[in-house]
């Protein structure tokens, strides 16, 4: 319901209601939070936050000379909430306003923000301002340095809130639990998870090569139960937290957790067992073509692979790259039969994906 409210208003011909208004916030005397009012005899009421002195009211019937003072009932605004950046405006120097973040990763109740050096004396008001323009977020962080190392964490600072970096993120119908110092999880590519998942189909045999936590073998486990998924990672934090999701999201049949080095795996017990690999290490995958091409059946299969194009190399040079190994495998590309940007990731740097046929 709408609050209503009783206030001191001025009552103003409709003729001369703009210039009447236009003075009256010169002289800092309306009520900004209640809405102007429009009567059907050819008056506009006006509220005021107090009652008027003389000299105020004087100068208001210089330009309205029928101009009266009344009470009258005014209903409350419904207040625009102020967007982050607009927030961060009002508390941080003009000339720093072209560093304010504009973008934040929200994962569950856990944001991500990058925080450039300029701002780092103003972190704590960046923290508290996201928590009172984002209701839902609890915990803020803000990225310390590049993903890296054999497990692909990444260093963060603690900026707001909860000081905390586990939690809950639902995705396409998927609820994963992740922990954002313990392993890598990106919600940028939730598209990418549920198009590849809706691309599988009964009987497949997939192999996830940097499994993660999950985001592609539990959305394959529940949209195509007949399939069989072998998710490998060699972070034994992220494969114990893709147990708990593959549990969670009742997929226990179909998802095999397995912790371990890709490669070793793949000349082993995955040697020649994949229908679809799945390869999502963007920075290192064009490294393991050769492990994907060992992994698949005898007679070929479809490969999603995900890396980064840094001008000015092109996704042709990838392409050539790619189908370089791959024929160095003793094996052939029947088709590229999707290659597109998934996202700009920095200036002049782009991630996308290869679906690539290969026999």
């Amino acid at each position: 319901m709408t609050a209503m409210i009783n206030t001191v208003c001025l009552k103003v011909p409709k003729d001369l209601g703009e210039k009447v208004i236009s003075l009256a916030h010169k002289l800092d005397i309306v009520d900004k939070t209640l809405l102007i009012e429009r009567s059907t005899d050819g008056y506009l009421w006006v509220p005021l936050v107090r009652q008027l002195c003389e000299n105020e009211l004087s100068q208001l019937k210089n330009l309205a000379t029928s101009l009266v003072l009344s009470d009258k009932v005014f209903s409350k605004k419904r207040l625009v909430e102020e967007t982050l950046t607009q927030a961060l405006e009002r508390q941080i120097p003009n000339n720093l306003h072209y560093s304010i973040p504009h973008a934040l990763d929200i994962i569950g109740d856990v944001a991500i923000i990058e925080i450039s050096f300029i701002l780092h004396p103003y972190q704590t008001i960046i923290g508290q301002t996201i928590l009172k323009t984002h209701k839902n977020i609890k915990c803020v962080y803000a990225k310390a340095g590049a993903i890296s190392g054999v497990y692909r964490t990444r260093d963060l600072s603690y900026v707001a809130g909860e000081n905390r970096t586990r939690t809950v993120y639902n995705e396409y119908g998927c609820q994963y639990y992740v922990d954002l110092a313990k392993a890598y999880f990106s919600p940028r590519l939730s598209q990418e998870h549920h198009r590849v998942a809706s691309l599988v189909t009964a009987n497949e045999t997939i192999v996830d090569l940097f499994a993660g936590v999950g985001p592609f073998a539990v959305p394959i486990g529940k949209l195509c139960p007949k399939s069989k998924v072998y998710a490998i990672d060699i972070n034994p934090d992220a494969v114990d937290l893709l147990k708990i999701n593959i549990y969670h999201n009742k997929v226990t049949h179909q998802v095999s957790p397995l912790l371990g080095d890709a490669r070793e795996l793949a000349n082993n017990q995955l040697r020649g067992v994949a229908d679809r690999v799945i390869m999502n290490l963007p920075e290192t995958a064009i490294d393991f073509v050769d492990v994907a091409c060992q992994t698949l059946k005898p007679t070929g299969g479809l490969v999603h692979f995900y890396g980064f194009v840094r001008k000015p190399d092109t996704v042709e040079d990838l392409k050539t790259r790619f189908t370089h190994i791959v024929e160095q495998q003793n094996r052939n590309i029947d088709a590229f039969r999707c290659v597109k940007c998934v996202r700009e990731t920095a200036p002049y740097e782009q991630q996308v994906v290869l679906d690539v046929q290969i026999k």
